[in-house]
């Protein structure tokens, strides 16, 4: 990272005095021979821009040495492609498969399909996935048509053979989806979003899609399926994060954000999940050192804080206002001036990144915790998680902390209360629809029955009853019964056929034939049963399948459902990394040349 924060400094310098090092007296025509006069420029530009960057000479000159080597390469590249059409690509490779985590590539015009399979190849990575720009490149889709120029920079990430048949055909992928990780989440989701006030949504808090005062919003049926999608997608990927499985969490995280795009972006500005999403993507960037190769890293960090700002208010004053303090959400900050502060000095700007790790010193002093108020707390019975959460909420107030964990037990306990009666209701309301009512029918005995499911069937049976009744005397008319009398056939026979056909004569008169005029009484006729009034809404007319309740548990079985996990951070990693950077940002104030 200090190899780059240099040559990205260099390079606004060159820019400043526009000086081209792949041009003489730098670089000489090939063939000529001159090396010297080339090492004697890059030694007097070395000399004279050390003092500015408070580096020695010759780490100065290696550093030019490899941008002009790079720009060479670049040119040569160029002048390639526009005679053979043979492209460059700029790979940044998984850490573990190279000591060099950049690459170029060259695939040549015929090769624009098969791309996977030699990069794969050439690199020894049997299943891979390529992303440029935040989007993963189609392995069916030439590479020109996604947007790929000469000399894009490309981010390789490794994935699991499940993984793989994600990318395969369509045909191939709805055969094996089931065994696709990524896939069984998106499926996952997509059944519990398709599913009518569900009691897997009711139990699950990270799905309540509500603005920051906790009021439900209301969103059209479209949108609230893509939202409960890219929702779940993203608890995936902050799940597979925790476990620090960074590659296969970016693959769920950026079809979350797939998910988001189709939502209306005023939504979008009135809940922060898309903002977290933002910077969850960077953060896995960052761990796969793959910040100087996706553009895209400092524009998601943007909307990020746009829509921070947007939700919370410029001083968080409509966060206060809200929920009386907001000690808790700092931590997203606290993350968002870090990821800005190494983006700066990634791009050669230290005073910016300075002035970012200056908010970042701040928030961190406010946020770490008394260990001693946390053993305080937890002694009192609290969780380590409802501590930190509570510390931070009240500024490291132990009376307040208390106060507020209490509180927001009890707020809890009554939400969880209200979710077990809204489960029994719609327990019971399954129940009665499995005996053959309509869930409208069902839901008002319930009301009038004050819950009682029992008495709740009574009122049933004796609507459909009363309802059998009068159709059939409806159906079995002194007129209709006359001109079958007159047809020749018995009164009660009559009466019967009538009834078993809902009243129409012509039907009848064909029972009557078939059974050679003789039928027995009957008061009920099965074409206005409860059962057949409306079909019965079991988990197999509706799609909920013993497989699909599977998959749903699956699903959400490592996912959290603690509405405020995403801001439980222990900031060990975010320590970590202030240190790295604080060590980076000294180096060039300190070094002498």
């Amino acid at each position: 990272m200090a190899e780059q924060n240099t040559e990205a400094k260099l390079k606004n310098l060159l820019k400043q005095e526009k000086i081209q090092l792949w041009n003489p007296p730098y670089t000489q025509d090939q063939g000529c021979g001159d090396e010297q006069r080339e090492t004697q420029h890059l030694q007097e530009l070395a000399e004279r821009y050390a003092p500015l960057l408070c580096l020695s000479v010759s780490e100065v000159g290696g550093a030019l040495e490899s941008i002009r080597v790079q720009a060479v390469k670049r040119g040569k590249g160029n002048r390639t492609f526009r005679e053979t059409q043979v492209a460059t690509l700029e790979l940044l490779l998984p850490r573990d498969c190279s000591r060099v985590h950049t690459h170029t590539h060259t695939y040549t015009h015929t090769e624009l399909i098969n791309y996977v399979h030699i990069i794969g190849k050439d690199f020894g990575l049997k299943y891979i996935k390529l992303i440029l720009n935040g989007k993963t490149l189609c392995p069916v889709r030439r590479l020109d048509e996604q947007g790929v120029k000469n000399h894009s920079k490309v981010m390789v990430l490794k994935v699991s053979d499940a993984e793989l048949k994600q990318q395969m055909s369509e045909e191939e992928q709805k055969k094996k989806e089931q065994n696709t990780s990524l896939q069984r989440t998106q499926k996952g989701f997509q059944i519990l979003s398709q599913r009518d006030g569900s009691e897997d949504l009711d139990n699950t808090p990270f799905l309540e899609i509500a603005d920051q005062r906790g009021n439900p919003l209301k969103i059209p049926a479209n949108e609230r399926k893509a939202l409960i999608l890219a929702m779940g997608l993203h608890e995936k990927g902050r799940s597979l994060m925790k476990k620090k499985q960074y590659d296969d969490a970016l693959c769920h995280l950026l079809q979350a954000d797939q998910q988001f795009s189709m939502c209306d972006s005023a939504l979008l500005r009135s809940v922060d999940n898309f903002a977290v999403l933002q910077l969850d993507i960077v953060w896995c960037y960052r761990a796969l050192e793959a910040l100087s190769c996706l553009d895209d890293g400092r524009s998601r960090l943007q909307r990020a804080e746009e829509c921070f700002l947007q939700c919370y208010g410029e001083q968080r004053e409509r966060l206060l206002m809200i929920q009386g303090n907001t000690g808790r959400e700092e931590v997203l900050f606290l993350r968002l001036h870090l990821l800005q502060s190494l983006l700066a000095y990634i791009e050669g700007n230290d005073a910016q990144a300075r002035q970012q790790m200056s908010k970042v010193d701040s928030l961190y002093a406010r946020l770490s915790l008394d260990s001693e108020k946390m053993a305080q707390l937890m002694a009192l019975g609290f969780s380590e998680r409802e501590a930190r959460l509570g510390l931070r909420a009240c500024g490291g107030d132990l009376q307040e902390a208390a106060i507020h964990i209490s509180s927001r037990r009890e707020r809890e306990e009554l939400k969880q209360r209200e979710q077990q009666k809204r489960m029994t209701r719609m327990a019971n309301i399954a129940a009665l629809m499995e005996l053959g009512f309509s869930r409208r029918d069902a839901a008002r005995a319930l009301h009038h029955a004050n819950g009682d499911v029992n008495k709740a069937c009574e009122i049933l049976q004796d609507a459909a009853l009363a309802t059998n009744n009068n159709t059939d005397a409806a159906a079995v008319s002194p007129e209709k019964v006359e001109q079958l009398l007159y047809l020749g056939f018995d009164r009660d026979a009559s009466e019967a056929a009538l009834s078993r056909t809902g009243g129409d004569v012509q039907s009848a008169t064909q029972l009557l034939l078939d059974n050679n005029g003789v039928l027995s009484p009957t008061s009920i006729s099965p074409s206005t049963s409860p059962s057949s009034e409306e079909p019965s809404t079991s988990s197999t007319s509706t799609g909920d399948t013993h497989e699909d309740d599977e998959l749903v548990s699956e699903v959400l079985e490592d996912i959290s459902r603690h509405e405020e996990d995403y801001l439980d951070l222990t900031l060990e990693e975010e320590s970590e990394m202030m240190n790295t950077m604080m060590a980076y940002l000294s180096r060039g104030s300190t070094h002498t040349p």
